[in-house]
């Protein structure tokens, strides 16, 4: 045991600062859990704070926390259902473009938008959308039709979210999907056009069986984002207008923690998610590696 880690003492020094940042920021904030299960007030320790057991889960019985869980299942599920094949789609598009030089043009087109926060988005989309002077509802307006109110509409809300996160991270969700193309075996095609095989009988049987390992993987880690929809996109986004539709897990636990001060039940709402997605992505392992044998572990 001692002579193997000495080998790989090198290997085993690169990553200790990374297994020391997760000690610190992943495992001994853990202790906190335990303010779902104490009576928490701000400036109090969590260790002298009274133990009240599963009172801080009373928002289970509450209608609007159900509605909260039924508006983030609709924008995970449709995020999802959108957002997980695109930038599978976009990197074979990509692999078949002949010239080069128009193929890292289009990669860093598509890359962009990703190291764009979504505050800037959120701007973005407010220029584009506003009833007064943005420039859709000015087109909409040319073409003699009432302007829309976009950002405070209920129905358009869901359509905006899925939208953007489409435009922001598509492209940069495709650099693991072209990496993996990049380690076929080229001699594979070669083969496949004797055979007298198209560009999609190739893509079929050998650019997507290549890739599938690389897709089994993503999909499991894309699992857990079924809980949370990330409030760093709803946040900005959301107003008064579609509060209804726009409040997500993560934008209730944000109100409830931090602006009203129900500290322990934002932990406590925060543990059910975690349990959820680590549920999720135990599950989602399992199916992978029955059906093609590829998991995390």
């Amino acid at each position: 045991m001692y002579a193997k880690f000495y080998k790989y003492r090198y290997q085993y020094l690169m990553i200790l600062p990374g297994v020391v940042l997760l000690f610190l920021f992943s495992y001994i904030p853990m202790a906190g859990i335990q303010v779902a299960f104490r009576d928490f007030q701000l400036g109090t320790s969590i260790w002298s704070s009274a133990w009240i057991g599963f009172d801080n889960f009373a928002f289970l019985q509450e209608p609007q926390f159900w509605t909260v869980v039924k508006n983030t299942l609709y924008i995970s599920v449709l995020k999802f259902i959108f957002g997980f094949p695109a930038p599978i789609l976009l990197a074979l598009m990509i692999n078949e473009v002949a010239s080069s030089a128009f193929k890292r043009f289009v990669q860093s087109v598509s890359y962009l938008p990703h190291f764009f926060s979504w505050i800037v988005v959120a701007y973005i989309l407010q220029s584009f959308l506003t009833m007064d002077g943005g420039l859709v509802n000015d087109l909409i307006q040319k073409m003699g039709n009432e302007p829309i109110f976009f950002l405070g509409s209920t129905e358009w809300f869901r359509p905006l979210v899925v939208s953007s996160g489409l435009w922001k991270e598509t492209g940069w969700n495709t650099i693991l999907y072209l990496a993996a193309i990049t380690t076929i075996d080229p001699q594979l095609y070669e083969a496949a056009k004797v055979e007298g095989a198209g560009k999609m009988q190739q893509i079929r049987h050998i650019t997507l069986p290549g890739i599938l390992p690389t897709i089994s993987i993503v999909l499991i880690l894309s699992i857990p984002s079924l809980i949370t929809v990330g409030m760093e996109q709803i946040y900005p986004l959301m107003n008064s207008a579609n509060m209804e539709v726009a409040d997500v897990l993560d934008t209730y636990v944000l109100r409830s923690g931090l602006q009203q001060g129900y500290f322990g039940m934002a932990t406590a709402i925060g543990l059910i998610s975690s349990v959820i997605s680590l549920l999720l992505v135990v599950t989602t392992n399992r199916l992978s590696r029955k059906i093609n044998g590829e998991g995390l572990w």
